[in-house]
């Protein structure tokens, strides 16, 4: 028997939420009725779905898909991302990875921790999970009198038509998800 169940698994005694619910049903109706997705969805599901206000009425839909699927999440990426929007209308559609972080082992342990699970790699690597299609070309540290920093984050101009009205969306969400501000622009090109 196939539901919407199959395309969404938590960690152990967690229930999905009603929204959670909801992406996994759009999941499962995109398998069954759009052909060119069918046989690319047919083994992928979801860990977990948020719901984040952007600006005014703008709302994001952050969809957490588990780490080893990532790959395969991002060769229909475009695809999956175009027939979700169209699902939730009006909301902006982001696919990150799940990773977790590792706290620094005890004074004197003899365990290591990888270097894929320290903090500042878990937020690189989801910085770079929420931008895509587009690629990070630059990123700047902006240290201000107040004490506060902010990052400049600068994205390959080549995608720009699929990523400029989405730009206030990646702020808030890798705000939201890291605590960390976030400034997305586009390199400015000299054309002589």
């Amino acid at each position: 028997m196939y539901s919407s169940y199959t395309k969404i698994r938590k960690d152990e005694k967690a229930e999905p939420t009603e929204f959670e619910e909801s992406v996994a049903q759009a999941l499962f109706d995109l398998e069954n009725t759009n052909q060119e997705l069918k046989s690319d969805l047919k083994d992928l599901y979801i860990n977990s779905a948020l719901q984040i206000d952007v600006s005014g009425n703008r709302k994001a839909v952050v969809v957490s898909v588990p780490y080893r699927l990532r790959n395969s999440f991002r060769k229909i990426h475009l695809r999956l991302v175009r027939e979700l929007e169209k699902k939730f209308s009006g909301k902006d559609v982001i696919v990150i990875a799940t990773r977790r972080v590792v706290r620094p082992p005890k004074k004197g342990s003899a365990v290591q921790r990888p270097r894929s699970r320290t903090l500042t790699a878990v937020h690189e690597a989801l910085l770079e999970d929420v931008v895509v299609p587009a690629e990070i070309v630059g990123k700047r540290v902006k240290h201000r009198i107040d004490g506060s920093k902010i990052l400049k984050v600068l994205l390959d101009p080549k995608q720009k038509n699929d990523t400029e009205y989405k730009l206030e969306t990646f702020s808030a969400v890798y705000r939201k998800l890291s605590g960390k501000d976030v400034v997305f622009e586009y390199p400015i090109t000299s054309e002589a």
